[in-house]
């Protein structure tokens, strides 16, 4: 049995780890862009505070910013960055089989080395983030990031083919290579492969095909998948797919999945092309979950509906997730929950 095991998101956590906007790409064009952004972010954090404490990782050059407009319960540590997309740069972590605290560093290559991307900063937060909580590093050489696993804490994983086989991430990697090294860094059994993310994750700044836009496991033995319901879109035809494949697999114990969909907004496209704006991509917190509101009274009120049907005694609490999804992910991904521990390894 492997020392580490990543928990389950359910399972009680220490803090949230965020990273706070800097200039980049990402921030966007205009003033009124970053402020925008800025105050998404804020909005996130402000958010997870009313259930657990919150560290906001700022680089330097926005540390006056984050002070403004953060609260002041927000815990403050100051490193350079390239982006702020904490979820895939920082660490994922794990806890051993005493309950103490580890991080798995895994390589970060700005998502399989995208050309507008940089990472000369952001490959070592890994390291500064499992050194300022205390835990063990879990050095990795797979190149992956936070977004492209999800697990259900006993013993399965959810990865896609077009991640951590991307050829400019893990060049010559097999299945066989990429389930021996979750294994060993994150307790895996078994792997469940999904074939592909939505479509536009294919995009020029997309992750091609990171999970945690595609579904998410509210408890051991369920899947909350997204559903694109409109046949227009092309992720119609991607959900129904994924849902066939979900309908084979397993989980560790050999059991079936129960696959509970999540209908996506009625919005199909913005000034881009085809959104892919979805309610999978959430945050669960200690008692609460903090989900995405895209400004549609009736989408967003069914979504609650499912996530307090599959997160029974937690309160939903959704936040406007349009200035996030329009630069490239979700609450999800801007976000890394540090699990709870019995031990610490100070």
């Amino acid at each position: 049995m492997p020392p580490w095991r990543m928990p389950a998101e359910t399972e009680p956590h220490e803090r949230t780890w965020m990273a706070f906007p800097r200039p980049n790409t990402t921030l966007g064009d205009t003033p009124a862009d970053a402020e925008e952004c800025y105050e998404a972010w804020t909005a996130v954090a402000h958010a997870i505070l009313e259930f657990e404490p919150v560290t906001m990782v700022v680089d330097p050059v926005e540390a006056g910013r984050a002070r403004r407009m953060l609260s002041g319960e927000v815990e403050l540590l100051e490193a350079p960055l390239d982006d702020f997309w904490l979820r895939d740069t920082g660490p994922t972590f794990v806890r051993d089989r005493q309950g103490g605290l580890g991080a798995v560093d895994w390589v970060f290559n700005g998502w399989g080395a995208q050309d507008w991307a940089g990472w000369d900063r952001d490959r070592l937060l890994g390291r500064l983030v499992a050194e300022a909580a205390g835990a063990e590093i879990v050095p990795s050489p797979l190149v992956q990031e936070g977004g492209a696993v999800h697990v259900d804490g006993v013993g399965t994983v959810f990865v896609t083919e077009t991640v951590q086989l991307d050829p400019d991430r893990n060049p010559g990697a097999t299945k066989a290579s990429v389930e021996a090294e979750l294994a060993r860094t994150l307790g895996i059994e078994r792997t469940v492969w999904l074939p592909r993310g939505l479509t536009r994750d294919y995009e020029r700044f997309g992750t091609r095909g990171h999970v945690d836009m595609i579904l998410t496991v509210p408890a051991p033995g369920v899947v909350l998948l997204h559903q694109q319901t409109d046949p227009a879109h092309p992720d119609f035809a991607v959900t129904r797919r994924l849902r066939r494949v979900l309908a084979e697999e397993s989980d560790a114990a050999g059991g079936a999945w129960t696959v509970v969909d999540l209908p996506g907004p009625a919005t199909l496209k913005d000034a881009d092309g085809f959104v892919d704006w979805n309610y999978v991509n959430h945050l669960a917190v200690n008692g609460g979950v903090i989900a995405c509101s895209y400004g549609e009274a009736a989408a967003d009120a069914r979504a609650r509906d499912v996530l307090e049907g599959v997160y029974p005694g937690r309160r939903v609490v959704a936040v406007e997730a349009r200035p996030i999804l329009a630069r490239g992910g979700g609450i999800h991904c801007i976000t890394q929950q540090e699990p709870a521990t019995t031990r610490a390894v100070r």
